[in-house]
């Protein structure tokens, strides 16, 4: 699968499957709307109507189902036909796993995709997660040939035309950033540190005519940023903090994500366990997830300022590393006493969420990251864990999920009530919850606000994707396609404009307004 470019095309032209594998894939409710004359191309002369009509008949999808058509060179596979209102119509996670599991063999290969237009974002970004780009395999290597991988859709229902080529460009772009956030993920921290990470963001740098603000080593002590820096200092690579800025004129507001970039995570001197400690390469998967949206959501035009900030540290041991006990100063003034080296995320993403109010005067910022075990437990391996300042934007969260594919559902947002699992007697908290069967992954997002102020007048929202960042042994890209569709109203591409949950449908009226200002202006800690 790593050696595969994947191409999205209005029409993928005919060829006998024997010279072309294909997988004709949708909800059988779809395929069975679909005209022979659309598909026959494709199947012909092996495969005849009779034998596509009786394949369809024979598929009962319980949740999913597959029929070969001829040998191994063809094959229809149908997605489950029915999801829960938790799910995302478009079954994203169902069609990964077919496409891994049925798209027969060879080196010039078809999917035609049959979905409603609706799900046709959501489509391709789940099949570009069945084709990571990382590996180090000896015979993938050897092989020089690049396999080749077109995807046509052919859409039923409403508005069922062909697509446009400016939706196949906006479909490639969040291919390749949900891919290369898989890539990054999937690299060990020895072709991964932070020197690598650095590379990676001044490579989209230059692709989109950027040049990242690196602040590194020794500097982030001197500028204050306790939080990363004390997280890093005793790695080989030293940390860094590096941001990508979208500043286009006309900008009416300031959006910036922030990702948790730990290249590894050892757990420092609360070193994790051997069975533990395996995966943590992982650690960095917010920080690719906004690296891979960055780079798609520019290129599709964006409106409004957009910066991305990374906070990217290794968490090693060594006798430089903060020790249990040691208290650290954070870009915020806060002082935060350590009681727990392996909650070192939120330590970063302080100082980062910081950084975008302060120096760069965000009016909305979302932090990513695999931050939290328990978020597994509170919202399982599929949904990522969200919580935020705002119903509005907790909501649209949702939506965005299931438009996108990239899942997420809600976490408990009660400071009054949870912040206080963070007392210290000698800092203004500590970085580790003393109940940790007490909301752990919400009290950790709770941290991360606390640094903004919990009556800070903007938008923040936190996403915990710890588990879904991952499935089995293979990254995921998770959290590329949600970022896309979460801020589609302020993009310039119809597409993406099109899966956005937020616009003039989901404006607040006057009293909602003013209950969330007063909301806000009660300091709760």
């Amino acid at each position: 699968m790593a050696n595969v470019q994947l191409e999205f095309k209005a029409s993928a032209a005919d060829s006998e499957p024997q010279n072309r594998p294909v997988l004709i894939v949708g909800q059988l409710a779809n395929l069975q709307q679909i005209n022979w004359t659309q598909v026959k191309g494709k199947l012909q002369p092996v495969v005849t109507k009779e034998i596509w009509q009786a394949a369809l008949a024979s598929l009962n999808p319980n949740p999913t189902d597959s029929c070969p058509l001829y040998l191994s060179f063809a094959a229809v596979a149908a997605l489950p036909s029915r999801v829960s209102r938790h799910n995302s119509p478009s079954s994203a996670y169902f069609l990964t796993r077919l496409v891994r599991t049925c798209l027969p063999a060879g080196n010039n290969r078809c999917i035609v995709m049959v979905c409603e237009r609706s799900d046709v974002f959501a489509s391709a970004c789940a099949i570009a997660r069945a084709f990571p780009l990382f590996t180090r395999r000896s015979a993938s290597s050897r092989r020089t040939e690049k396999k080749h991988v077109t995807v046509e859709f052919v859409t039923v229902g409403q508005d069922n035309g062909p697509l446009e080529v400016s939706t196949l460009e906006c479909l490639a772009s969040a291919a390749d950033g949900v891919r290369l956030a898989a890539r990054i993920v999937d690299a060990p921290c020895s072709e991964m540190n932070t020197d690598d990470f650095l590379k990676e963001i001044k490579a989209v740098g230059n692709e989109l005519g950027i040049t990242p603000t690196i602040i590194r080593g020794e500097e982030l002590k001197q500028k204050g940023f306790g939080g990363i820096y004390g997280v890093g200092k005793a790695a080989q690579h030293p940390p860094a903090l590096a941001v990508l800025s979208h500043t286009p004129s006309g900008a009416t507001q300031t959006i910036a994500w922030v990702g948790k970039g730990i290249v590894y995570d050892t757990g420092g001197l609360s070193i994790k366990g051997k069975t533990t400690m395996p995966g943590m390469k992982r650690d960095c998967g917010g920080a690719a997830a906004v690296l891979g949206a960055f780079k798609a959501t520019v290129k599709q035009g964006f409106k409004d300022n957009l910066h991305a900030v990374f906070c990217l540290a290794e968490n090693s041991v060594g006798p430089t590393a903060t020790r249990p006990d040691d208290i650290h100063t954070l870009y915020s003034g806060k002082t935060v006493e350590i009681n727990n080296t392996d909650a070192e995320g939120r330590l970063v993403l302080s100082d980062g969420v910081v950084y975008a109010n302060k120096d760069l005067s965000a009016d909305i910022i979302l932090d990513m990251a695999t931050l939290t075990g328990a978020q597994g437990i509170s919202t399982g391996k599929y949904h990522a864990a969200v919580m935020t300042n705002s119903e509005q934007w907790e909501a649209a969260c949702v939506r965005a999920g299931r438009s996108s594919g990239d899942l997420a559902h809600p976490l408990v947002y009660c400071p009054e009530l949870h912040f206080s699992e963070f007392t210290s007697a000698v800092a203004d908290m500590k970085n580790s919850v003393a109940d940790r069967e007490n909301a752990q992954s919400s009290c950790a997002g709770l941290f991360i606000g606390s640094h903004l102020g919990f009556d800070w007048p903007g938008v923040w929202v936190h996403v915990d994707i710890a588990s879904p960042v991952h499935a089995g042994e293979r990254a995921t890209g998770f959290g590329v396609a949600m970022l896309l569709a979460l801020f589609g109203q302020a993009s310039e591409d119809p597409l993406l404009k099109s899966v956005s949950p937020l616009g003039a449908a989901t404006a607040k009226t006057a009293s909602e307004d003013q209950m969330e200002r007063d909301c806000k202006r009660r300091r709760l800690v």
